[in-house]
């Protein structure tokens, strides 16, 4: 029994291994308490960075189809122009050949009452 240690001493043991493990413990908890918001800091980061990948994804796919739109509204524009251009110059065919075809006429007949 002289090697075993005594009652106060090993009281006096169980305190210090008490103090070292609350200390520990605390300092666990202290490395939980970091670890945990910088897991969590990655992770809103990773998906930040996700949403605004695919945000930019489809800003793009929009400026994709207004371009699209653009063009095909200027394309439009383009082909009423000429739409309006044929019709123009059909109506003005359509005015003139009958009025140089009267004054032909006239021209025809005036010319055959003047050579009798």
């Amino acid at each position: 029994m002289a090697d075993e240690p005594s009652l106060g001493e090993l009281g006096r043991q169980i305190g210090t291994l008490q103090v070292e493990m609350h200390r520990r413990l605390d300092t666990l908890n202290q490395r939980l308490t970091e670890f945990v918001p910088q897991n969590l800091y990655a992770e809103r980061s990773q998906y930040i960075s996700e949403r605004l990948s695919q945000a930019q994804v489809d800003v793009q796919k929009v400026r994709d189809l207004y371009d699209q739109l653009e063009n095909s509204f200027e394309q439009y524009q383009r082909d009423e122009r000429d739409r309006r251009e044929r019709e123009r110059q059909s109506r003005m065919y359509q005015l003139t050949v009958p009025i140089l075809l009267a004054l032909l006429s006239a021209a025809v007949a005036i010319w055959a009452v003047v050579s009798k």
